[in-house]
C-alpha cells in the first residue's frame, strides 16, 4: 500500500529515474563497478574516500572500509543487488564533486563493455507508461546515465516501444554535476517548457533521488522496487528528515493509487479517469535474486574475527633496514670460515629464479645481490631461508653470525609508518596484542625501548624473541609460546601479521590466521611467485594488506561481521 505524508499536489509531469526504477541493468552495472574499483589508485581516488566519521550510515562505513582494503564492492551489496552506481559514489565520496566526476567517467568506460542487457524493472512498465500518457501527463527521464547509454537502452527496451512515450530526457551529459545536484531535473523540465515546482513528480529508487527532488523543488516519490523493509526505509531518512519522500510506492500499481487519490480531490485534473485508464494488475517487483559470487574476499567469507593479534617486528612495525643490511654484508664473508657456503641450497631447488640468483651470487661473491640491497624489501630471516632452506643447524649458525655483527650497527629504529603507535593503542582496546620476532632479546629489548624516543613497552601483552625458543620462524614454536603466554588456545582467532614468507609459513603451521603485511609494496605477480601454493611451497596468506590503514579497516570490518 502506498504511503504518503500529506495530500499530494496534482501532477502535470512525471519524471523518472532510469536504472532501478524503469529498467533493470543490475548485472551490467555491477560488472562495470567491479572492473572500475581496482582503478581507484591509478585514478588517485583512494585518498578521496570519505573518512568513516563522515559516512552517513553504518552500511556506508562498511562499504568505504571494504573498498579501501580490497577495491571491491562489499559482498553484502553484491549479494543484495539493491544500490545504484550513483548511491555507491555518493556513499564513498560524499560531496566531493571532482572525485565523483572522475569515478563516473571511469565507470562509463567500463560500462561500455557491458551495457545492452536491459529489461523493464517491473512487469507491465510499458503499459503503465502508456496509461500515464492517456491521462495527459508529460513523461520524462532524468538520470546519471550518459547520453550514449540511455539513448541506446531506450531504443531496445521492450523492443523500443517506450521511445514515443517519453517527452523529455536529461542525462549526465546535459548537466555540469551528477545527482543529487538538481541540474538533470531542471534540464529535463526546461526542454518541454515545464516549471520546477510541486506539479512535477520525480519517481526514483534511491535516497539520492529523493535528495535530488528536494533540491529541485519538485514532489518526491520513492519507488521501492528493491522491496526494502519499512523499517529500513524509515532508517534511511532518520538522519535527514528533510529529504524524506512525499510518498512511498512499492509498484507502478501503487503509483496509480496515488494518482487516483489526487483525482478524487481534484476530479478534473486529468484528461481521463485514472481507474478507467489503469492497466490490468501486474505483479509487483520481487526482491532482487541473491547474486552469489564465488570469489568473495576471504576477509569477509572466511576470516575469523581476531581475539589476539601478533606482529612481526622488523619491516612490519619498525624499520631497521639499514642496520640489518650492514650486518648481513659484514657476516657473509665469514660464512666460508664457518663452512656455510657448502650448506647453501642447490639453486635448482630454489622457489623462484630470483632466489636462485641470490644463492648463486652469495656463493660466488659472499655478498648480497645488489638488487636485494637496492630494493630493501627482504628481511634477514627470509635471506637465510632462501640460502639454507630447511637446514636448521646452518640457519642457527647464520643467525649467530648476524647477531655478532649486528651489535656494531643496531640502535637506529623508526616506526615503519607514522601512525603505528596510534594503531597499536587502538588495537589494545579491542584485542590482545603481542610481538613475535627472530631478533635476539638483547637487540629487541633495546629497540623496543628506543623506538619513538620513549619506547613501546606498554603496547604489548607478550613478546617472544628468537632466543626464547629452540627454533625460530618459520618454525611455529615462537607463535605457540606467545599463545601460551596469552593463555589462549591456538586458533584462527589469533592473527599473525608479518612482512615475510617465513611469517606466513609460521602462522599457517601454528594454525593461526596469516596476514601478509605488504609494506614493501610487492606487485601481484611477485606475490604469486613467493606464495606459489605448490606442493613444495603450499603456504599462502589468508589476506594481504598494503599498509596499516588497510589493516585497521580489515580488523573493524571483521569485527562488524562478528
Amino acid at each position: 500500500m502506498a504511503r504518503i505524508k500529506t495530500s499530494l499536489p496534482p501532477p502535470s509531469t512525471l519524471l523518472f529515474d532510469w536504472h532501478g526504477t524503469l529498467v533493470d541493468t543490475l548485472d551490467a552495472m555491477f560488472d562495470a563497478m567491479e572492473e572500475m574499483l581496482p582503478q581507484l589508485e591509478d585514478l588517485d581516488l583512494v585518498g578521496q574516500l570519505l573518512s568513516e566519521d563522515r559516512c552517513r550510515t553504518p552500511d556506508d562505513v562498511k562499504l568505504v572500509r571494504y573498498i579501501r582494503i580490497f577495491r571491491r564492492l562489499h559482498p553484502k551489496i553484491l549479494a543484495e543487488r539493491r544500490v545504484s552506481r550513483t548511491d555507491i559514489f555518493n556513499a564513498i565520496f560524499g560531496d566531493n564533486l571532482e572525485a565523483k566526476r572522475r569515478a563516473h567517467e571511469a565507470y562509463n568506460r567500463c560500462y561500455r563493455q557491458h551495457f545492452g542487457n536491459v529489461h523493464p524493472f517491473q512487469q507491465g512498465v510499458g503499459r503503465y507508461l502508456k496509461a500515464l500518457k492517456q491521462l495527459g501527463l508529460n513523461l520524462g527521464v532524468a538520470t546519471n546515465r550518459s547520453r550514449e547509454f540511455l539513448d541506446h537502452e531506450l531504443q531496445i527496451v521492450d523492443e523500443g516501444e517506450w521511445a514515443h512515450l517519453i517527452d523529455t530526457t536529461a542525462c549526465a551529459d546535459d548537466a555540469t554535476h551528477y545527482k543529487p545536484d538538481p541540474e538533470v531535473i531542471h534540464a529535463a523540465l526546461q526542454s518541454i517548457g515545464a516549471s520546477s515546482d510541486h506539479r512535477t513528480w520525480y519517481v526514483g529508487d534511491s535516497y539520492q533521488d529523493m535528495v535530488t527532488a528536494k533540491h529541485a523543488g519538485v514532489t518526491s516519490i520513492f519507488y521501492n522496487g528493491a522491496c526494502c523493509s519499512e523499517e529500513y526505509l524509515d532508517q534511511l531518512f532518520t538522519k535527514s528528515p528533510s529529504y524524506r519522500p512525499d510518498a512511498f510506492v512499492n509498484s507502478f500499481d501503487e503509483l496509480f493509487d496515488l494518482l487516483d487519490q489526487v483525482q478524487q480531490q481534484s476530479p478534473s485534473v486529468f484528461s481521463r479517469s485514472v481507474e478507467q485508464t489503469r492497466p490490468p494488475h501486474f505483479e509487483p517487483p520481487q526482491a532482487p535474486s541473491i547474486r552469489l559470487v564465488p570469489d568473495w574476499h576471504p576477509a569477509m567469507a572466511t576470516l575469523v574475527s581476531p581475539k589476539a593479534i601478533l606482529f612481526d617486528w622488523h619491516a612490519t612495525l619498525v624499520d631497521t633496514l639499514d642496520a640489518m643490511y650492514h650486518a648481513v654484508d659484514d657476516m657473509l664473508p665469514d660464512m666460508r670460515e664457518k663452512g656455510l657456503l657448502d650448506k647453501l641450497v642447490d639453486p635448482e631447488h630454489s622457489k623462484s629464479d630470483e632466489d636462485a640468483r641470490l644463492v648463486e651470487y652469495v656463493q660466488s661473491y659472499s655478498q648480497l645481490h645488489p638488487r636485494v640491497k637496492a630494493d630493501r624489501k627482504i628481511s634477514r630471516t627470509d635471506i637465510f631461508e632462501v640460502l639454507f632452506g630447511d637446514d636448521q643447524q646452518s640457519k642457527k649458525i647464520a643467525h649467530k653470525l648476524f647477531n655478532h655483527h649486528y651489535r656494531n650497527h643496531y640502535g637506529t629504529v623508526l616506526p615503519f609508518e607514522p601512525q603505528v603507535k596510534e594503531m597499536l593503542l587502538a588495537l589494545n582496546r579491542l584485542v590482545k596484542v603481542g610481538v613475535i620476532t627472530n631478533r635476539d632479546r638483547e637487540f629487541f629489548e633495546h629497540e623496543l625501548s628506543a623506538v619513538d624516543g620513549t619506547g613501546w613497552s606498554e603496547l604489548f601483552s607478550c613478546n617472544v624473541c628468537g632466543d626464547d625458543t629452540p627454533l625460530r620462524k618459520p618454525n611455529p614454536d615462537q607463535l605457540m609460546k606467545a599463545a601460551n603466554d596469552l593463555e589462549m588456545p591456538i586458533s584462527e582467532a589469533i592473527w599473525y601479521v608479518g612482512d615475510s614468507t617465513t611469517d606466513v609459513i609460521a602462522a599457517k603451521r601454528a594454525g593461526m590466521t596469516a596476514v601478509f603485511f605488504n609494506g614493501a609494496q610487492w606487485d601481484l605477480s611477485w606475490l604469486g611467485k613467493i606464495f606459489p601454493g605448490s606442493e613444495r611451497h603450499p603456504d599462502k596468506p589468508d589476506v594481504v594488506v598494503n599498509d596499516f590503514s588497510e589493516f585497521w579497516a580489515l580488523v573493524l570490518a571483521c569485527q562488524d561481521r562478528g
